[in-house]
């Protein structure tokens, strides 16, 4: 009897449990109800505990991390974006941590995957250091482990290691100042080929390298003097809606006179240009600067010698800018502003504006 209730409870099948052994379990089970205790649901705690604990004792950092992966891998913005984390965790993390319990890993343990690296390679540690974090994260949500994160920056980690900003400053991108630009697009714009075509276009569009070096035929409205980048391509997860000057719509028409397949610059074979074409090209040409640099020289010289308001100069160079609101307003009267803006752009490039 339990709170004034009669409660039959099994205690197994003859022969695997014996009778003196059945008759321990009752006594056991009276005695809880004498108790006030629910035999049947103490059952029920302590096999749910062990269900638990045998869980936690067979969800290891690789399987845990994998899942992680796998849960999450269809909202990354491309399948490089999963390699890279497979090939960090392979890499550094499994031959330490691999078979830990999730349980029972420690910040010894993640300093222990970390220290050897936060100083020779501190963009890659980094970058280790929060998958860690997210999968261990990954591992409380699910009742694997119950302990704070070990791999947590802020309050934690913080304290065992120097800071990625002090052991690497930021480089930024070699950028070609923009007076000598109108010299250098006379060269380029002299230069036969699929790769200069494309680093033109890239520095009047102010678009990044792998933007251009993707772009296809079925992006591009020449009617409508339109490029529309798709979300799946832009590192800020937007559709990005590119107007297109007079001079930027001639070097698609040179490369339509000239098209090979799908894309608008393709490289041998019909495949996508290297970043090294460009890079190549720009060491050709002597200079030391990056294609993702021409994006600082465009913004200096837009912040410099125009009048164009920097929300303008800063979604012509797809930068989330505001809140929700203000977003919606750019790709409304903004992208019309940011036609007159590259308008003035490739007057610059080719001689004819204001220096």
């Amino acid at each position: 009897m339990v709170a004034g209730k009669a409660r039959q409870m099994g205690l197994g099948t003859w022969p695997e449990v014996s009778l003196a052994e059945a008759r321990r379990k009752a006594l056991d089970g009276r005695r809880l109800a004498r108790e006030g205790v629910d035999p049947i649901e103490a059952r029920q705690a302590k096999n749910a505990a062990q269900r638990i604990s045998d869980g936690r004792a067979t969800a290891t950092f690789e399987k845990v991390a994998g899942e992680f992966v796998t849960v999450h891998k269809p909202s990354w913005k491309n399948a490089k974006h999963g390699a890279q984390w497979e090939s960090t965790l392979r890499q550094y993390c499994y031959p330490q941590l691999g078979s830990l319990p999730v349980a029972d890993i420690e910040a010894a343990h993640v300093l222990g995957v970390l220290k050897p690296i936060w100083i020779q390679k501190p963009e890659t540690a980094s970058r280790l250091r929060g998958r860690i974090e997210a999968i261990l994260d990954y591992a409380a949500a699910h009742g694997w482990r119950t302990r704070d994160n070990p791999a947590r920056w802020k309050g934690g980690l913080e304290y065992a290691l120097p800071s990625k900003g002090k052991i690497a400053p930021v480089k930024h991108h070699d950028s070609l100042p923009y007076q000598e630009l109108p010299e250098f697009m006379a060269k380029l714009r002299s230069t036969s080929g699929f790769g200069a075509m494309a680093l033109e276009f890239a520095i009047l569009t102010a678009t990044r390298s792998g933007e251009t070096r993707r772009a296809t035929w079925q992006e591009i409205d020449l009617g409508a003097r339109v490029w529309t980048i798709p979300k799946e391509r832009m590192k800020s997860g937007r559709e990005h809606r590119v107007p297109l000057s007079d001079v930027a719509v001639s070097v698609l028409k040179r490369a339509a006179d000239v098209r090979l397949c799908d894309l608008v610059f393709p490289g041998r074979k019909g495949r996508q240009l290297s970043d090294m074409t460009m890079t190549g090209m720009l060491r050709r040409f002597g200079t030391e600067v990056t294609a993702h640099g021409f994006r600082a020289t465009f913004k200096t010289w837009a912040s410099d010698k125009t009048e164009h308001s920097r929300e303008v100069i800063e979604a012509s160079l797809a930068h989330v800018i505001g809140d929700r609101a203000e977003q919606a307003y750019q790709r409304g009267s903004w992208f019309e502003r940011r036609r007159a803006l590259m308008a003035d752009w490739a007057a610059y490039c080719a001689g004819s504006g204001s220096a």
